[in-house]
C-alpha cells in the first residue's frame, strides 16, 4: 500500500480570469463561470495587455486565454501571464481552425495545460456543449486543499496499491496503447520521444482533443519522435512501426479481419463524456490481440481509461500510469491507481523505460 494524505476538500472557489476580445463572448462566459458552483470570476480583460498589467493583483487560479487579440494575442502574452501569476493554470480558447490550431499547440510547448475549441461568435449563445466543456476544465483545474508554493509539486492526495507484473511479463506484446487527456500534448511528447523509435509494435494514442487540433497534435509527434504519427482511416490495417492518434471526434476501436487487425472509427455516443475514448479504444485492442498490450495512462480530467485498463488486467496485460507529482491533472491515471490496477506509477521519464522494457519482452 502506497500510504498518502486522504483526500483534500476544495477550500475556496476557483479563480478565473477571462481574457477574449470580443464582447460577446467575455459576456457570456462570466455569466457562465458566475452561476457555475465553486467558480469566482477574478478579472476579466479584453487583451492580453490588460490580463498581464491585472494578473498579479487578481491572483487567478485559472486563465481563459483567448489566441487571437489586438494589441498583445494570447501567444505573446502567455510567457508573460505565466511570469506574472506563476500559480495560474492557462487554457487557451482557439477557434476550430488550422491556423488557431497550430497557435494553440505552440501555446501547451510555452506552458498552457489545455486547449479548447470555441465556437464562431454568432453561435456562442446556444453553444451548451461549449459552456459545459469549460466549466468542467475550470473546475478540474482549480486548486483543492492548502495552497502551495507555485511550482512545487503536490503532495500525495490518494492511496493506492500497486499490481504484481502480469503473467504476460517476458511475452512481447503486440501493442502499446496510450491514452491522455489534460496536459497530454506536452506528456505525449515527453513520454513517446526517448522510445517510439525503439518499439516495433504500434502505438496507439487517444488523446481527448477536439478535430483539427489532433491532426496538428499527430504532426507535432511525428516531427519530435522520428516516427510516422497518422490519424487512421476507417478500415485501414494496422502496421508495425508507426504511431497511430486517434481523430477528434471518433472513437478509435481494433476489428479482427481476414488480413489482420484493422482500425474501425464509429461516432457513437460519448463514452466517459469523451469522443475519441480511452475505453473503448482498450477493450477492443484486449479482444483483437488477445490481451497481449501494454496500456499507459497520462494525465487528464476524469476516469476515462480505468475501466479498459481492468479489462487489460484481467486479460493478462500490462498497466502503468504516471504519477501525480508529475501531472498537470491526476485524475485518469489516479483513477487507474486506486482501482489497483497498476504495475507502476512513475514520473514521465521512468514510466517510459519501465514501458521500454515491457515491450521489448522484460519485467519493467
Amino acid at each position: 500500500m502506497i500510504n498518502a494524505a486522504a483526500n483534500a476538500p476544495r477550500t475556496r472557489p476557483v479563480r478565473v480570469m477571462i481574457v477574449d476580445d470580443s464582447a460577446v463572448a467575455r459576456g457570456l462566459v462570466r455569466r457562465w463561470l458566475t452561476e457555475a458552483a465553486g467558480v469566482e470570476v477574478a478579472a476579466v480583460c479584453a487583451d492580453g495587455e490588460q490580463a498581464v498589467r491585472e494578473a498579479a493583483s487578481s491572483a487567478p487560479d485559472v486563465i481563459l486565454l483567448d489566441v487571437e487579440m489586438p494589441k498583445m494575442d494570447g501567444l505573446a502574452a502567455l510567457p508573460l501571464l505565466r511570469k506574472a501569476a506563476p500559480q495560474a493554470r492557462i487554457v487557451m480558447a482557439s477557434a476550430l481552425t488550422q491556423k488557431g490550431g497550430q497557435i494553440a499547440m505552440r501555446a501547451m510547448t510555452l506552458g498552457a495545460v489545455d486547449c479548447i475549441a470555441k465556437p464562431e461568435a454568432s453561435r456562442m449563445g446556444g453553444a451548451d456543449a461549449y459552456r459545459d466543456e469549460l466549466v468542467a476544465k475550470i473546475v478540474g483545474l482549480g486548486p483543492s486543499g492548502p495552497p502551495r508554493a507555485p511550482g512545487a509539486p503536490p503532495a500525495p492526495s490518494t492511496s493506492y496499491s500497486l499490481r504484481g507484473p502480469s503473467r504476460t511479463a517476458g511475452v512481447k506484446p503486440r501493442a502499446l496503447l496510450v491514452a491522455s487527456s489534460t496536459g497530454g500534448p506536452q506528456a505525449l511528447v515527453s513520454f513517446l520521444t526517448p522510445i517510439a523509435r525503439r518499439i516495433e509494435a504500434p502505438i496507439l494514442i487517444v488523446q481527448h482533443m477536439p478535430p483539427t487540433f489532433t491532426t496538428i497534435l499527430a504532426e507535432k509527434l511525428g516531427q519530435t519522435t522520428g516516427r510516422r504519427c497518422i490519424e487512421p482511416k476507417d478500415g485501414q490495417m494496422i502496421q508495425s512501426g508507426e504511431i497511430y492518434l486517434a481523430p477528434g471526434d471518433w472513437h478509435m476501436r481494433l476489428a479482427a479481419s481476414a488480413a489482420g487487425p484493422c482500425f474501425r472509427l464509429d461516432q457513437g455516443a460519448p463514452v466517459n463524456f469523451c469522443r475519441p475514448a480511452a475505453d473503448p479504444m482498450f477493450a477492443s485492442a484486449v479482444d483483437v490481440l488477445a490481451g497481449r498490450v501494454v496500456a499507459v495512462v497520462l494525465t487528464g480530467m476524469g476516469s476515462d481509461g480505468r475501466a479498459g485498463a481492468q479489462r487489460v488486467v484481467d486479460a493478462g496485460g500490462r498497466v502503468g500510469v504516471q504519477d501525480e507529482a508529475s501531472s498537470v491533472v491526476w485524475g485518469m491515471p489516479g483513477a487507474v491507481a486506486t482501482a489497483g490496477l497498476a504495475e507502476v506509477v512513475k514520473p514521465l521519464s521512468e514510466l517510459a523505460t519501465w514501458t521500454l522494457a515491457a515491450m521489448n519482452g522484460g519485467a519493467g
